[in-house]
């Protein structure tokens, strides 16, 4: 996240009061160094990004209102990523991290919300701002539970989000003009959500906290029993990522 350092040490102090760890991963590491980066973490946060995901990989041409991929950072998630649903590490996707989440198991985007989406609420911020709140409807599970209830609010900064979900993915919320805004992994044993806003811009949050707190829980169940995954010969089927 080149020059976004402010937004990027914010995941840090969420990490952290969340009682995790967090340790960075560098986007110029090559293959082999970050396989050996992910076996040695216990969990993942996939942070947002002023990038897009680069669109041929759900079969666009492009939208004149993306902007430019970044390619270090789509092999980072994607390799982290492709470690973390095979070992049942649990990944905490955000905004631009959710988008790739979703990539990655073969789904697609919306690429400029404004111009596609008839009626859209606002998802950007938009008049100088540089982000919106609104409403999100749950779709029950888990993620209600954290929120306390069906409905909260949340912060929302992007112009592009989900559009059909990926392989393994179900739909969690929603806005109220139906934007996807959380996706919850259910092919395997690990743990996975991808959320459009940005939880850890919000630290008075309850709802946010508790996204953080049960990314650090996980972690901490794939730390305590590493030989047991490693050794149980269970070996989860999923489809391979969209590069």
């Amino acid at each position: 996240m080149q020059g976004c350092r402010g937004a990027y040490t914010k995941y840090l102090r969420a990490v952290r009061e969340a009682g995790g760890e967090p340790v960075e991963i560098s986007l110029a590491l090559s293959a082999a160094e970050l396989e050996r980066a992910a076996e040695a973490l216990d969990g993942f946060v996939l942070p947002g990004s002023p990038a897009d995901v680069e669109p041929r990989r759900f079969g666009s041409p492009g939208h004149t209102k993306s902007a430019l991929p970044d390619k270090r950072r789509e092999h980072t998630d994607d390799g982290l990523l492709d470690h973390a649903l095979a070992s049942g590490k649990p990944v905490l996707a955000v905004c631009y991290g959710a988008q790739l989440l979703n990539v990655h198991l073969h789904g697609t985007l919306t690429e400029d919300i404004p111009s596609e989406v008839r009626h859209a609420v606002d998802h950007d911020g938009g008049a100088g701002r540089n982000e919106a709140l609104h409403s999100i409807r749950i779709e029950g599970g888990e993620l209600a539970e954290m929120a306390g209830g069906p409905r909260a609010r949340v912060n929302s900064s992007h112009h592009q989000s989900v559009g059909k979900p990926g392989r393994g993915l179900r739909v969690a919320a929603r806005a109220p003009d139906g934007i996807i805004e959380a996706l919850q992994w259910t092919a395997g044993p690990g743990w996975a959500l991808g959320v459009q806003w940005h939880p850890e811009r919000m630290p008075e949050d309850p709802f946010a906290a508790a996204l953080f707190r049960r990314l650090v829980k996980e972690a901490q169940k794939t730390a305590v029993k590493p030989k047991q995954r490693q050794g149980s010969g269970r070996r989860v089927r999923r489809p391979k990522s969209s590069r």
